[in-house]
Formats: structure tokens, C-alpha cells, sequence
């Protein structure tokens, strides 16, 4: 392939991922009686926020022609399938019981909405970009009666708008389904029912600017403060307790140990155990390519996140920014690619001349694998059953195209430049030939101690906000905001260096030199911790069937997997910088 049509298709696919990060600046004006067009996007049911439908898969009333809309990647990602509709909802026009349609349901279209009304199914519309939801009927169970018969079904026929305006901008809308004007379907084999709606305008001196603003007040109740604060106090006080903890470690012991270690005297030198290890404490550790490609991809991961609250902070990112977030994650992780390679290669190469591809390599696999995977399975399960969260052909295609003519290149690009530009380690004492044997070790100085250690008090620290997380994920509840989960994440990785720090340090003491991979498992495990709790939480929830738990449990799988390499990361280079500190000082002394 030529030069010019390669960077032509770099830009074409540019173009196509990175369309909707950029916030849109138009602010929708209209005229009085302008006609605001009504899209319909998805149906599901309630409790199982995975499992989507289109919205004419159940038998609403429909155009003559169903349209769909133009949508951008991030949209087709989040499963959005918006339509056009029936409704004429003109801007500050006042109507009411307006006819939608006279619609003839049959057998099979009464079942398809029995089914829906008893799996509390909810739908969901946008008008001028706002959300609106509304539910499609409601169900009264009447075992009360002691008669043997079974549950009652109410078709809502009648959809009520209140929206609101300021000046020329439509401010705010919402959807009720009037439980008022609903028909019984129970014991219906074929009946004739007329779809109507209303919609009332009143003024609003809210800014356009705000009117997003609306989604997070649940963050923003004094409830939700006190959890938020009670949250970010509570990490706190781990936190300190943690650094006075390792204050005292550092500033009582490992000064002690350092003078004693340079005074040559022989007596005082059996004392310090860690200066034993000196000559195995650098040694590389076995499959040292993995082990860089870890690096590579935690800090990846890592700048990807970054990215990500960078935008939440300008505001581009934000609830229901219909597919933002999914487009931003994709792009972010196609553009931080060079980052993996450079860190996979520039640490490899500090000790090794050749073989540096195979831990870029490992690199550009080690998330993305699972990622492919996963997404397969995920798309085969949605495909199966007709969800919207199934990708399109196209979509696919457009994916492939950007990893492999993007992603990849910028990946071996890293790696390259992280090979040329590297430095040779020089160990603060001679490595050598043959380890030192390892003393006995007591459970809680061996791996699965440490790791109980190492991610339990990270874990206590964050266990609040993580639920509502969850909550805000999983249960249509906005409970958190960017600057609470910024300020959680960065507590989370203070503990996780200082824990990693402490724990190295006392493995030291006891002449266990195999210090790298356990700092790896240390940081990981709050992963484990984190996604011990969605099972919790899952087992909690009203979640139910098996794709909304296959989702559920594929998406968390992912997310505790990137903050596994994250943290994982993160606690290696602290131990790194600590070791080296505490020989180089030693070698100065």
C-alpha cells in the first residue's frame, strides 16, 4: 500500500471513531410551532439494563415508512437505534389527546405485549437530544382474591409530555404514561385500540447551558453528600493511618538498618536482613517479556483513564451523552497504544539487547485479547436474540480498520522508540550467579497473604463509592460524579504504592528476593476484591436471564481486569523506586 492511500484511510477512520467526542456547540433554537422531531430508540426491560429492543419490535403504532437515524460509532456502540415516530410535538404548542393511531391488536401482538408488561418493560425516546422514558403498562396481580386468577394486564394507550422551554431552546422533557387511559389485555384474543398522546409547555429560567445537569442531582441530595463524604473521609483516615504506619517503618527501621549496614560492623551487620539479598534483589525475574508486557498495558490503561477525566471535566462527558463515553474509551485506547509499546520496550530493553518485539507483542495482546473475545461472545449472544447491542457488519469492519491500520502501527512505533531511546539498568551491586535460597516463610509474608493484605485495605477504601458506581451503571441511578470518582481513584492509588512499598520492604527483611511478581499479584488483587463485590452486587440486584448476566459479568470481568494491570503497575514501579532508593543510598553511604 502507497503512502497516500494509507494516510487516507488513517483519516477516514479517524474521522468516523472520533466524530462524537467533540461536544456539539449549536444550540438547538427554534420558533414557536416549529416541528421538533420525536425519535424512538430502545425497549427492555427494566431490571436488565443489557438486554435492548428496538422499539417497533413490540406493536406500537408506526409511519408508513420507519426511517432510522444517522448515528455516529459511540451510539451503534451503546446500542442506540433511534427512529422516527408518529408524534408531532411542535415547539411551545399545546396539545391535548391527540390521535396517534387506531391500531387492530392481534393474538400475537397482544402476547408480545403481555410479555413485555410482565418483564416491567420501559421505553425510551429523544427529543432535541434529551432522554425521555416512559413504561409501556403495568400488571396487578390478584392471588390476594384467592379466586385462581391470574394477573391483570394494562396496555397504556395515552402518553402525556410536560416539557420545558426558555426562550427559543427546549430546556427539559419528560414522558408519563397515564395510567388513566389504559385498556385490559388479559383475556383478549384480538382488540381495537386508539394510541394518543398530550403535551404541555411551560417556561423555565434554566440556561440551556444546564439543562444536562438535571441527570446527576442524585449525587447532589444531602443523602448522597453524606455516602459521597463518609466515603472519601473513610479512605482518608486509611490513608494516614497507612503513612504513619510506613512514616515510622521507614524513618525508625530502614534508617537504622542503612547505618548499620555501612558501619561494617560485623556484629550490627547480621541484624539487617534485606541487605542479604543485595545480589539477587535485581535479578530479572522468569518470563520477563509477560512481565513487561504487564507494565505496557497498565500504563496504557492507565493514561487512558487519565483521558477520561480529563473530558468529564470539560464537560464533554456526562449521562445519556449517548455514546460518548463508548466512543471516547475506543478512541483513547487506539490512540494510547504507542504508550503500551514504549513501556513494554523501554523496560525490557534496560536489561535485554533482543527480544524486545515479543514483550510489544504481549503488550498489544494482553487486554485486547480478552477484549476481542469477549465482545465476540458477547455480540454472537445479541445477535441470537435480536438486541440492540448487537454491532452491524459495518461497525465490525469500521473497528478492525482502526486497531489494525491505527492501533497496531502506533503500537510497534512505541515499541521502536522505546528501544532506541532505552538506558542500561545499572544495579547498585553485582548480581549474583545463583540465587540465594529462601528462608521458610510464614502465610502472611508468603503471595496469598500479601495479596489478602495488599488489596483488602485498598478495597475498604473504595467499597462505598465502587456501589454507587454500580448503581450508577447498572440501575439507572446517577450516584456519583467525576470529582468524586477522580479523588477515589487517586486515594486508591496512594494506598496501593504505599501498601506496595510497605510490603516490599518487609519482604526484604526476611531475605525473600523474589520481590517482582509479587508486587504485580499485590496491586492485583484489589481487582479481585472488586469484582468478588459485583457478584454481590449482582446477587443483590433484580438482574435476571442469562444475557443480562452474561453482560454483566463479561463487562465487570474487563473492567476489574484493566484495573488489575493498572494497579498492578502502579505497585511495581513504587516498589521499583523504593529498592533502588534504598540500595542506591546504602552503595552511597
Amino acid at each position: 500500500m502507497d503512502q497516500v492511500p494509507f494516510f487516507l484511510l488513517i483519516l477516514i477512520t479517524l474521522n468516523l471513531v472520533s466524530t462524537p467526542i467533540i461536544a456539539s456547540s449549536f444550540d438547538h433554537r427554534y420558533s414557536v410551532g416549529d416541528n421538533v422531531p420525536l425519535f424512538a430508540n430502545i425497549v427492555g426491560p427494566l431490571n436488565n439494563p443489557s438486554e435492548t429492543y428496538q422499539y417497533y419490535d413490540l406493536p406500537f403504532c408506526h409511519p408508513d415508512q420507519v426511517i432510522p437515524k444517522k448515528e455516529t460509532l459511540g451510539e451503534v456502540l451503546n446500542g442506540d437505534r433511534l427512529t422516527n415516530t408518529l408524534y408531532n410535538l411542535n415547539f411551545r404548542k399545546d396539545k391535548a389527546n391527540r390521535l396517534l393511531c387506531d391500531k387492530k391488536l392481534k393474538l400475537d401482538e397482544i402476547t408480545k405485549f403481555k410479555t413485555a408488561i410482565n418483564a416491567d418493560y420501559y421505553f425510551q425516546m429523544y427529543y432535541d437530544d434529551l432522554p425521555l422514558w416512559g413504561f409501556i403498562g403495568r400488571m396487578e396481580d390478584n392471588s390476594w382474591a384467592g379466586d385462581g386468577s391470574g394477573p391483570t394486564y394494562y396496555l397504556f394507550k395515552h402518553v402525556q409530555f410536560d416539557a420545558l422551554y426558555n426562550g427559543d431552546q427546549v430546556i427539559e422533557i419528560r414522558a408519563f404514561s397515564d395510567p388513566n387511559h389504559a385498556v385490559d389485555i388479559t383475556d383478549k384474543t384480538e382488540i381495537d385500540v386508539t394510541f394518543s398522546y398530550s403535551i404541555n409547555w411551560n417556561s423555565t429560567t434554566s440556561e440551556y447551558k444546564n439543562r444536562m445537569n438535571k441527570y446527576s442531582k442524585a449525587s447532589l441530595l444531602p443523602t448522597q453528600r453524606q455516602i459521597h463524604w463518609f466515603s472519601f473521609v473513610n479512605s482518608v483516615v486509611i490513608l494516614m493511618l497507612l503513612m504513619g504506619l510506613l512514616t515510622l517503618l521507614f524513618m525508625r527501621h530502614l534508617k537504622n538498618d542503612i547505618k548499620k549496614y555501612s558501619s561494617g560492623d560485623e556484629e550490627q551487620d547480621k541484624e539487617v536482613g534485606w541487605k542479604y539479598v543485595h545480589g539477587d534483589v535485581f535479578r530479572c525475574p522468569s518470563r520477563m517479556a509477560l512481565f513487561c508486557g504487564i507494565l505496557g498495558t497498565g500504563t496504557q490503561l492507565m493514561t487512558m483513564i487519565c483521558l477520561l477525566f480529563m473530558l468529564a471535566f470539560f464537560g464533554v462527558l456526562y449521562p445519556y451523552s449517548r455514546g460518548t463515553i463508548s466512543t471516547s474509551l475506543m478512541v483513547f485506547f487506539i490512540l494510547t497504544a504507542p504508550v503500551a509499546g514504549y513501556g513494554a520496550s523501554s523496560f525490557y530493553s534496560q536489561f535485554f539487547e533482543t527480544g524486545w518485539e515479543k514483550c510489544v507483542l504481549l503488550a498489544g495482546v494482553l487486554y485486547t485479547g480478552p477484549l476481542f473475545i469477549t465482545m465476540f461472545l458477547l455480540n454472537t449472544i445479541s445477535i441470537s436474540i435480536g438486541a440492540t447491542t448487537a454491532l452491524p457488519f459495518g461497525t465490525i469492519v469500521v473497528i478492525i480498520l482502526a486497531y489494525t491500520f491505527i492501533a497496531i502501527p502506533l503500537l510497534a512505533f512505541g515499541g521502536i522508540m522505546g528501544h532506541r531511546f532505552r538506558s542500561k539498568f545499572q544495579a547498585p551491586s553485582a548480581t549474583k550467579i545463583s540465587p540465594r535460597e529462601i528462608p521458610l516463610l510464614s502465610w502472611s509474608r508468603k503471595t496469598p497473604g500479601q495479596m489478602l493484605i495488599s488489596g483488602l485495605l485498598p478495597f475498604s477504601a473504595i467499597v462505598l463509592e465502587l456501589h454507587n458506581f454500580y448503581a450508577t451503571v447498572w440501575s439507572y441511578k446517577i450516584l456519583t460524579l467525576p470529582s468524586i470518582l477522580f479523588m477515589t481513584f487517586v486515594l486508591l492509588v496512594i494506598l496501593t504504592s504505599l501498601l506496595s512499598v510497605g510490603l516490599t520492604y518487609i519482604q526484604l527483611a526476611v531475605e525473600d528476593h523474589q520481590w517482582w511478581w509479587r508486587s504485580i499479584w499485590r496491586g492485583g488483587s484489589v481487582a479481585i476484591f472488586m469484582f468478588g463485590y459485583c457478584i454481590y452486587y449482582y446477587s443483590r440486584s433484580n438482574m435476571s436471564g442469562f444475557m443480562q448476566s452474561t453482560f454483566f459479568f463479561c463487562y465487570n470481568f474487563l473492567f476489574c481486569y484493566a484495573f488489575f494491570l493498572m494497579l498492578a503497575t502502579i505497585s511495581f514501579r513504587s516498589s521499583w523506586i523504593f529498592v533502588q532508593h534504598i540500595y542506591n543510598a546504602v552503595k552511597s553511604e
